[in-house]
């Protein structure tokens, strides 16, 4: 048993059945045991690998992105560019090495990563050695008055969700407990849940909730209509629909979200209708919901394939088609992951013309 496991089983006995999303919480954010503050899980020998590790040409898109929107939003002297969730800063590598080629955006940047996660910020240190980047562990720690372009690519998955099930036409909230034999367990509270069920949800199907994701959303959309800007968020999620989405990887494999409690990762996948629905409210303007690769597509992520190759070794080559197939190929990550922009004031952002 890990020691996280123990501090959650003892919350559960002294305060009763816990909800998913404090669950979520302790298992990926724990102070001293949580999973995103004690490893580095990216890559081949961790638990699972993000699309900037996987290809370059994902971040080189990202950063095209980035830069026609900054020349959209009237090339602002100064910008700020945040990544919420950077990994080891590949993302922003890539972004800095294109940014490269319009030095009136390198000199207007101002680069900031909001990162909680002391093993990550190391590496992130690491590898943007050469650029000056201040980092946060919330939103209101931002100070600076200058326009906003945040970017964000699987970071909405690991905010806490909470899970309700209809039973007998009420919705029940899923919570956690002890059993007898001292295992961790689901089970529904005994309760009504004081929230009403989509007409859409049958008896017996579940649905998802996630307070903490809308409220982060209310909050960034308050800054861009303070400061002014553009948002740009990639994960894997759906557009509509409902249904038990949580789970749990170890080693790029899926497992019981029990299993280890903080050396697993433990995700849901993303309502980009509820998160466009909180920007509409605070104002924002959508440019819509789309397949990631649709966006890649757009903004020429097969021809910059086919760029690579031409300077590339046959097994190089072989590796390009590879990568790029993973990213857009509708069978891997090009339908399951969504990309989502919005902006303070109507922009016709690139990539969202399809």
């Amino acid at each position: 048993m890990s020691k996280l496991e123990q501090i959650i089983k003892d919350e559960i006995i002294e305060h009763g059945p816990m909800n998913v999303g404090r669950f979520m919480d302790l298992c990926l954010g724990h102070p001293k045991y949580g999973y995103y503050i004690t490893r580095d899980p990216f890559g081949v020998d961790g638990d699972f690998t993000t699309a900037p590790e996987i290809s370059q040409m994902f971040g080189e898109m990202v950063g095209a992105w980035v830069i026609d929107t900054w020349q959209k939003l009237g090339a602002p002297k100064k910008i700020t560019l945040m990544e919420c969730g950077a990994g080891r800063g590949t993302l922003m590598a890539d972004i800095i090495r294109m940014a490269k080629n319009v030095p009136d955006f390198l000199n207007a940047l101002e680069v900031v990563l909001l990162e909680t996660s002391p093993v990550l910020i190391e590496k992130q240190k690491d590898l943007l050695s050469d650029l000056s980047v201040s980092w946060l562990s919330s939103l209101d720690d931002h100070k600076s008055n200058a326009p906003i372009i945040v970017i964000a690519n699987e970071f909405l998955d690991a905010l806490p969700i909470r899970q309700f099930q209809k039973v007998d036409g009420k919705l029940k909230e899923q919570l956690i407990g002890v059993s007898k034999s001292d295992e961790l367990h689901f089970g529904l509270s005994e309760m009504n849940a004081s929230i009403d069920a989509p007409l859409s949800v049958k008896d017996g199907e579940y649905i998802e909730l996630a307070p903490v994701r809308d409220a982060f959303m209310t909050r960034l959309c308050q800054m861009l209509k303070t400061n002014g800007g553009a948002g740009l968020f990639i994960d894997y999620g759906y557009d509509q629909g409902h249904g038990d989405t949580l789970q749990a990887v170890e080693k790029h494999k899926f497992v019981s979200p029990f299993k280890n409690a903080g050396n697993v990762d433990i995700t849901a996948h993303v309502d980009f209708s509820s998160i466009k629905k909180v920007c509409a409210n605070e104002g924002m303007h959508s440019a819509g919901i789309i397949k990631q690769a649709d966006f890649l597509r757009a903004l020429g992520i097969v021809m910059r394939a086919e760029a690579l190759k031409q300077k590339a070794t046959l097994e190089q080559t072989q590796k390009i088609s590879q990568d790029l197939d993973r990213l857009i190929n509708l069978d891997q990550m090009g339908k399951l992951f969504k990309v989502f922009a919005f902006s303070s004031v109507p922009l016709q952002l690139a990539g969202f013309n399809v």
